[in-house]
């Protein structure tokens, strides 16, 4: 995974920033697509304190057997801290599908905590394995993150955007962004609405 300094310094600033609330804090950590690789890789140096693990295949032993393509999700209204996708998220829908597109991340807005942040990766639009893995259903990328983002649609309304605001509610900032070889590395920041 990534080693830059300047990269764990913003991403383990902007978690300690958010999460100390005393001394005996635990962070909710949910790894979605866990499969049989369970390792923590944002921030970098971190460890799971309290972590539920979710997969589609039981062989992996997650703690929730649930398919992520089926909204809603099995869990409570702001549950987690952090949400980890790491190479999950381009298994999930279908490229152009805009309404699961936005379902999925209005689900992820409702189940993080405020202030909440989604840590992934996915392959970049230019890697063999972006198409080339017959699991992978759709590319994302910093500009389809922007949509995810409420100030986009008022700061481009100049510009020919599309504007999904009746289909999505949620609000994300995307706080951090690095491309490593061919992969997409990304932090969103839950904002209020």
């Amino acid at each position: 995974c990534i080693q830059s300094n300047w990269y764990q310094a913003t991403c383990y600033s902007t978690v300690k920033n958010r999460t100390l609330e005393g001394d005996n804090y635990i962070m909710s950590e949910l790894l979605i697509g866990s499969g049989h690789r369970k390792k923590k890789f944002l921030p970098i140096g971190s460890h799971w304190t309290n972590v539920t693990t979710l997969d589609i295949n039981p062989k992996c032993n997650p703690d929730v057997i649930h398919d992520l393509n089926v909204i809603p999700y099995p869990f409570d209204d702001a549950q987690f801290d952090e949400i980890h996708a790491y190479e999950v998220l381009e298994h999930c829908g279908t490229q152009g599908d805009f309404r699961f597109f936005f379902s999925q991340f209005d689900e992820f807005y409702r189940i993080l905590k405020p202030n909440g942040v989604i840590y992934g990766s996915t392959p970049t639009y230019d890697s063999n394995w972006a198409w080339s893995d017959p699991g992978h259903t759709r590319i994302i990328t910093r500009d389809t993150l922007s949509f995810l983002s409420q100030n986009m649609y008022i700061n481009s309304q100049s510009e020919p955007t599309s504007d999904y605001r009746e289909w999505y509610k949620g609000n994300f900032k995307l706080f951090f962004e690095k491309i490593e070889s061919t992969t997409f590395i990304f932090g969103l920041k839950k904002l209020d609405i």
